[in-house]
């Protein structure tokens, strides 16, 4: 069948996990013998029209606006032209896919100027990301949630939580909404040759400390302020020899100014952006991966760290108790707990031994459970049943 996918995040462009999700997704779907035409925003020097793995993607125009909710306004505005050219010339089309509400606008004025049937993957909800809708910005971004909630004819999700919170949040019925996890290419993740490790490691950490690491957002719902609250108890019974390495772009100033005032500063290092290359090279020599979020939807970065063989300490939000097994696969602790979450980074850094084997049965996990052949299939599955629903239906 041939699909239209919309994203507002595909690779040079990474915002969040959409971008990796629709990189690895559609090439597999390619490989089943799907054609996959995606629409995404013009981004630095990438060209307007490559061919990646199989997807053709096309990167169009986007006026600058006052601020984001301007710019999209004027991106769906561009995809809805440049979608309507694509429909026009390269039609017929099967099914219009749109990931997340940034770029609904667009997608459902193709759905019903086209009569195509839309199908929407709900990656996060304002709902979620806020602990509830509060002010204006809120009611405006889940409207526009609900809006493409219920113009498709099926909804993806990433997680069994994310469909509660879907079903709560933008009230959508049950049994519109389909389960398919996130998943990762383990090989992506294998490591580097020809560099010195210790080397590369010095630029980090000195040689007898373990390295600890969170890689993400420097958003509030995930959770750093949490990872530096538990470190003095770290620190402590690991008599010092611990250094913190933060990773990811955004403001961090006020988390810089947490560790300050905590007398842990000299034991945080804090990157910025990593490039993969660089993180590649880096979460091999790691010794615990942490992710404290108070929100998390799936988390990919966990799957990351899976493939990294890196041993994973979790909060117990969302969908992280879906990817990590408890004692076998990670630790899952307390969500907004810093005792809890320094338990759990100490049963790793302690027992070296234990997170080998959490990190062997993980990287195991990731075939069975996070294989992206697999996941596509399920994916198939849900664009069978509405190709095959639209056929029996007069638009």
């Amino acid at each position: 069948m041939k699909i239209l996918v919309l994203s507002w995040e595909f690779p040079p462009r990474i915002v969040g996990g959409i971008a990796r999700h629709v990189a690895e997704l559609y090439p597999e779907l390619v490989k089943l013998g799907h054609e996959v035409h995606l629409m995404t925003p013009e981004f630095g020097h990438a060209p307007m029209y490559e061919v990646v793995d199989g997807v053709r993607v096309y990167r169009v125009p986007v006026a600058d606006g006052n601020d984001f909710f301007h710019w999209v306004v004027n991106l769906n505005e561009s995809m809805g032209l440049q979608g309507s050219k694509l429909l026009l010339e390269e039609g017929p089309f099967d099914l219009i896919h749109a990931h997340d509400w940034v770029v609904g606008d667009g997608a459902i004025a193709l759905k019903h100027n086209f009569k195509i049937p839309l199908i929407a993957t709900i990656h996060a909800t304002e709902y979620g990301r806020c602990n509830g809708i509060h002010t204006e910005v809120h009611h405006y971004i889940n409207g526009k949630e609900k809006l493409l909630a219920d113009n498709a004819w099926r909804i993806i999700v990433c997680s069994n939580y994310m469909r509660r919170e879907v079903e709560l949040a933008l009230h959508s019925p049950w049994d519109k909404i389909d389960v398919v996890h996130n998943g990762i290419r383990p090989e992506k993740k294998q490591h580097h040759q020809n560099f010195s490790a210790l080397d590369f490691r010095r630029q980090f950490a000195e040689d007898g400390e373990k390295i600890v690491y969170y890689l993400g957002r420097m958003t509030y719902e995930k959770g750093v302020s949490v990872l530096l609250s538990a470190a003095p108890q770290v620190l402590s019974e690991m008599g010092g020899y611990v250094k913190f390495v933060i990773i990811g772009g955004g403001k961090t100033d006020h988390l810089k100014k947490q560790a300050w005032d905590m007398g842990i500063w000299h034991k945080c290092y804090f990157t910025g952006f990593m490039s993969d290359e660089c993180l590649d090279k880096f979460q091999p020599i790691a010794d615990c991966a942490v992710f404290p979020s108070l929100y998390e939807p799936f988390g990919i970065v966990v799957l990351e760290s899976f493939a990294a063989h890196v041993p994973v300490v979790v909060s117990d939000t969302g969908g992280f108790p879906e990817i990590v097994q408890h004692t076998k696969t990670g630790i899952v602790t307390y969500t907004n707990n810093p005792h809890s979450l320094a338990w759990g980074i100490l049963e790793v850094l302690k027992n070296p031994g234990y997170g080998q084997w959490l990190s062997d049965n993980a990287y195991q996990d990731l075939e069975q459970r996070f294989n992206w052949l697999k996941l596509a299939k399920q994916t198939e599955d849900v664009y069978k049943q509405v190709v095959e629903e639209r056929s029996h239906v007069v638009w």
